[in-house]
């Protein structure tokens, strides 16, 4: 199949925007609980939709009498944070139009973002980021003004905005249109400076509408559905969740520390959340590191997980023929289930029923083992470029290894080259200050071009395989993605991150970075000294003998010549502080080949 869609179920009005949702619910559900905020004691305090309406009216009258005016650019520095949500819908609400910026972004970042998108002004998190403008303060001379969300410091521009009539506020509020501009998010990219992306209040409404109005209605349960956030905000898979869960009643959390997830996760009790891959492969290591430390309840695990997955398939095979998971293998499931899973479910939660992934793909074997442990992921596909979501799994039809069939009002295309097309009412007009950028991303019958390559089967169910610009060629000729190998070797819970290389060389080799977290354990079962370094662990016989076997899976998914036949441990981890990961954890291929080229020499010679 090269081309599958699905009719639109929601369409948006040409008036609409998306600062009405927070009158509207006011007006109609004022008592109901829109978001759960962390109170001075540790715990959730509940924030009805009135409650919410009440603080998001007087800080938008702070930016009107500050200035702003309908259309400007402000920008937003900070983690995940409540504080985040009521600053995006004051924005929308006086008329403007907020940008996000990493809270991790360098100097030269925060500067760029700023002065591109010709921000009148600014909000950030903390004195430190605060330093970070200043420090770029005097080339900016289109940024006239600062808030900082720390130590109360809003309250100023609540004052300021006192003056300000309710009349004068709504004719605000509607001033902005369906297709006016809403936000401009800056692709992080893995080359090269970020380009803006233009969406419209049209484009996140039609996304946000149509994912949780028919794809994941179950998973956006009206009154009982909740998640909470701890991805980036910044980033359109987090924004395009805050927008759904406002939109659809779900109620709606925040937590900056992705350190802390499990404990917050078990205070909070969602019923579904969403993360990258990564996220997912880190659960399920640790459940299996923890299990490891006893060689009984390390056999336990591996059956449990062997179960888990063997369940899923056998559910995939029911909804197929009909026929139901065999005694045996249900009565092992329900022992287990007990055992194992139970535990799993309990400690993010226990009340966690779906979870939506994005950014990467997953991997069947995760996959079907968090289906077989009570916690069932939607694999889902899409970009900035597409307000996020463009195709996402059902739960009423999940085909674990894609990434679903197109959301409603959407369409996927496969081109020639096998690069896939992307086209509905979620789609960008395009680049920021642009025109060739957005040239490039979209053909002319509006087609977005996403630089992946993948196919269709003959559902409609999209396969991602690789990236167009990632395509490795051997000095041999052959053809190699590197997803394909990289996502089966991080899958090995030492395993932080793998960069495939091989362009123009002989054959195909890997760099290997270490999860320090996972590492003591490790150290502890094949008695090395706990003081041991990962620099003094890099060449160490064990160490590299539990790699191998993460190489030989990856490698039983390719042919002899796309194999990974050498590999090199890196003393450090490539993060987003270093440069090697953009904030959504892509690989930067282009710093790490630089700043790695000894390294890269060294598997050849």
């Amino acid at each position: 199949m090269r081309e599958y869609s699905t009719p639109a179920l929601v369409e948006i009005p040409a008036t609409e925007n998306l600062a009405h949702v927070v009158f509207r619910r006011a007006t109609e559900e004022p008592d109901a609980v829109m978001m759960r905020r962390r109170a001075e004691d540790g715990g959730w305090q509940d924030v009805t939709c009135r409650q919410f309406n009440d603080q998001v009216v007087p800080l938008a009258k702070g930016l009107i009498a500050a200035g702003i005016g309908p259309g400007d650019r402000v920008c937003i520095m900070s983690r995940t944070r409540y504080e985040w949500t009521l600053i995006d819908y004051a924005i929308w609400t006086a008329g403007a139009v907020p940008v996000p910026i990493y809270e991790s972004s360098s100097a030269e970042q925060v500067e760029w973002i700023v002065s591109n998108s010709a921000a009148r002004g600014v909000f950030v998190e903390t004195e430190a980021h605060e330093k970070v403008i200043d420090s770029v303060r005097d080339r900016l001379p289109g940024l006239e003004m600062s808030w900082r969300i720390d130590g109360d410091r809003l309250a100023a521009l609540v004052a300021q905005g006192a003056g300000v009539s309710d009349e004068h506020l709504r004719s605000r509020r509607v001033s902005a249109t369906a297709g006016d501009l809403a936000t401009i998010i800056y692709t992080s990219g893995t080359t090269g400076r970020p380009k803006g992306c233009e969406l419209t209040h049209s484009n996140l409404l039609f996304d946000a509408r149509n994912a949780t109005a028919g794809a994941l209605r179950e998973v956006f349960d009206v009154g009982h559905g909740s998640t909470l956030l701890f991805l980036p905000l910044a980033h359109s898979f987090a924004r395009i969740i805050q927008v759904g869960c406002i939109e659809s009643g779900v109620v709606l959390g925040h937590t900056p520390n992705i350190s802390n997830l499990v404990p917050d996760l078990a205070s909070f009790q969602p019923t579904f959340m969403l993360a990258v891959p990564r996220v997912f492969e880190k659960i399920y290591n640790g459940a299996q590191q923890q299990a490891a430390a006893s060689p009984v309840k390390s056999r336990i695990f591996a059956a449990a997980a062997e179960t888990a997955v063997a369940y899923s398939r056998a559910l995939d095979v029911a909804a197929r023929t009909g026929q139901r998971p065999g005694l045996g293998l249900s009565a092992r499931h329900a022992l287990f289930d007990r055992l194992v899973y139970a535990k799993l479910r309990q400690a993010i939660g226990g009340r966690v029923q779906w979870a939506i992934s994005g950014g990467a793909m997953l991997g069947e074997r995760l996959g079907h083992f968090f289906r077989g442990a009570g916690i069932t992921i939607l694999e889902g596909y899409g970009m900035t470029e597409t307000s996020a979501a463009a195709t996402v799994n059902l739960p009423s039809r999940n085909k674990i290894g894609t990434a679903g069939r197109p959301i409603p009002g959407a369409g996927v295309r496969i081109a020639d080259d096998g690069e896939v097309l992307l086209k509905g009412g979620m789609t960008t007009p395009g680049y920021w200050r642009n025109e060739t950028a957005t040239a490039d991303l979209l053909d002319g019958d509006g087609w977005v071009r996403t630089g992946d390559l993948g196919s269709l089967d003959d559902e409609g169910f999209l396969s991602i395989t690789g990236r167009k610009k990632e395509l490795i060629v051997t000095a041999g000729g052959k053809n190699v993605q590197p997803a394909v190998l990289e996502d089966r070797i991080r899958a090995h819970p030492l395993v932080s991150q793998t960069m495939v290389i091989g362009d123009d060389r002989p054959y195909v080799a890997a760099l290997i970075t270490l999860d320090e977290e996972m590492l003591p354990r490790w150290k502890e079962q094949h008695g090395k000294p706990a003081s041991a370094t990962v620099a003094d662990l890099a060449r160490d016989p064990d160490l590299l003998a539990d790699l191998q076997t993460a190489v030989d899976e990856a490698n039983l998914a390719v042919s002899k010549a796309e194999s990974v036949r050498r590999f090199r441990v890196l003393e450090t981890d490539f993060t987003e502080a270093g440069g090697q990961l953009t904030p959504s954890f892509k690989i930067r291929r282009s710093v790490v080949a630089k700043e790695r080229a000894t390294d890269i020499t060294a598997l050849y010679s």
